[in-house]
């Protein structure tokens, strides 16, 4: 069982001296309330419910993080959804809307105060049975972050995230992945205004932005497997109490019986992982099956392999042409090859090594995260 706090340190190892912090969630002992944490690094901040949307904040919630290799101290209560993030230059503006409910930067929108802001996040759960936390590249890649957990044993857990130059190191592969293949990888590499690299869109964040981006891309592998399994079974490993379960193609779906069908998805439903065939509802076991088949996809394992997740070892991920060339350049880029390059990259072979840069305790004593990647070890 957790304390009813958490002592987290938050460190500055970037080049600038103008790097914010900013802690927010759902207080779980607070009726599920709005939080935020203030510049102090130890007061919440449980915003009112506004009249109207895009109201903003009527607290400091920066916390200054001080010249590089500076530390500062943060607690923070029981929090569900939380998230740390990181701006480098600037401030980042926070709104609420009625409810109360949170507007976060956003990289969507062009006329979000943010938009040109260098920003980046870490995701946690910290509830009364464990400390959860992972680093993000769902929707994006900036900021290099890393994570160092210490339990009330002194077991460390570590993920090492990106070294410094890991941004311009994804946006250079992604370029030459464009030069070989013809599809808009580089698109994902952002731009500020003054021509510096900003940050770089996940696939699934491009495609939602441009919709016609890798309209195409996904069909001739997808085909592949559709036929390679109407002669063959393809075994899926639920892990959980459906266990294994065999599908093969039948009228163009790939069908696992109680478990349901499934159409040739598209580029957009592979890279979002949410649409399609890949969109759960109300049957628990298709539920189980959908994201191992979607990891399945965005790894490359189909052809390679007829039972997933086991039948596949990360360094077999990736390896057809067409694959998840975000997911594999950002692997590549971080220290330990670990973070959530897409919504399922939590899929892990039974006694497999995890890829989604986690670390977790139910006796958490002290979450150190760290910004910037200077320094950044194994």
């Amino acid at each position: 069982m957790t304390n009813s706090t958490l002592q987290i340190q938050l460190q500055n190892q970037t080049s600038s001296s103008t790097v914010y912090a900013y802690i927010t969630g759902t207080a779980l002992n607070n009726n599920n309330a709005l939080f935020l944490l203030q510049a102090d690094g130890k007061t919440p901040y449980y915003p009112p419910n506004p009249s109207k949307t895009g109201t903003p904040i009527n607290a400091n919630t920066s916390i200054s993080l001080g010249g590089p290799g500076s530390s500062v101290s943060a607690t923070i209560p029981q929090l569900a959804g939380a998230r740390i993030w990181f701006s480098v230059g600037a401030k980042l503006v926070f709104y609420v809307n009625p409810g109360p409910g949170l507007v976060e930067p956003s990289i969507f929108n062009p006329s979000d105060a943010n938009h040109n802001t260098s920003f980046g996040f870490m995701e946690l759960t910290f509830n009364s049975s464990q400390l959860f936390a992972n680093i993000s590249y769902v929707d994006f890649v900036c900021l290099p972050i890393a994570m160092t957990l210490k339990d009330s044993s002194g077991t460390i857990q570590h993920v090492s995230g990106m070294p410094s130059n890991g941004l311009q190191t994804i946006a250079t592969g992604l370029t030459a992945q464009t030069q070989k293949d013809g599809y808009p990888w580089s698109s994902l590499v952002v731009k500020n205004g003054s021509g510096q690299l900003l940050r770089i869109l996940s696939p699934n964040s491009g495609i939602l932005l441009n919709p016609s981006w890798f309209q195409n891309y996904w069909t001739n592998y997808v085909n592949q497997v559709y036929s390679q399994y109407t002669s063959q079974k393809l075994t899926v490993n639920t892990q959980a109490s459906f266990g294994n379960v065999a599908g093969q193609v039948s009228n163009n779906s790939l069908s696992f019986g109680p478990g349901g069908s499934f159409r040739k998805p598209s580029a957009a439903d592979i890279f979002s992982n949410s649409s399609g065939p890949f969109a759960t509802g109300g049957n628990a076991e298709t539920n189980t099956l959908i994201p191992r088949l979607a990891a399945g996809f965005n790894r490359s394992i189909m052809l390679s392999s007829n039972t997933v997740p086991n039948g596949a070892t990360p360094s077999q991920y990736y390896q057809n042409a067409t694959t998840n060339h975000y997911a594999r350049i950002v692997h590549v880029t971080n220290l330990d090859g670990g973070g959530y390059a897409f919504p399922y990259d939590d899929v892990t072979p039974d006694g497999g090594v995890p890829q989604e840069g986690a670390v977790f305790s139910s006796t958490p004593a002290l979450l150190t995260v760290v910004c910037g990647g200077a320094n950044a070890y194994k």
